[in-house]
């Protein structure tokens, strides 16, 4: 069963994705800010990340720049999951390593669901 870390400080939204990727199959672990998820990383190793930019206490960029800066930790997949959908903030994202950039108003939970399986190699 892969484990998925959702970054997202809405609990709304976290419940939300939370309770799709549980139904979907996958091992959901949350955080909600920037440092927890660099804790949950180092400890959980989840086999992908939804990342929120937007997030307390560190931002999703940090997150992602550390991420990629740790030789232990640098191949796990993120895949950005944010509101900021302008052009600047995707290739920003890109830079820094994300495999995948969704803006959340844009997809439905559904769709982010089919493109962790795609990343992961996961036969829906």
């Amino acid at each position: 069963m892969a484990k998925v870390l959702v970054a997202e400080d809405d609990q709304f939204l976290s419940k939300a994705y939370s309770a799709k990727l549980k139904k979907s199959g996958f091992e959901v672990m949350l955080a909600n800010d920037g440092e927890e998820v660099m804790q949950k990383v180092k400890t959980e190793k989840p086999d992908i990340i939804l990342l929120d930019l937007i997030m307390p206490k560190k931002d999703g960029f940090e997150v992602l720049a550390e991420l990629k800066k740790d030789e232990k930790l640098k191949k796990i997949p993120v895949v950005v999951l944010s509101n900021l959908g302008q052009e600047e903030d995707i290739t920003r994202g890109k830079k820094l390593g994300a495999v995948g950039y969704l803006v959340k108003s844009n997809i439905p939970i559904s769709a982010v669901v089919e493109k962790i399986n795609q990343i992961l190699g996961i036969k829906a």
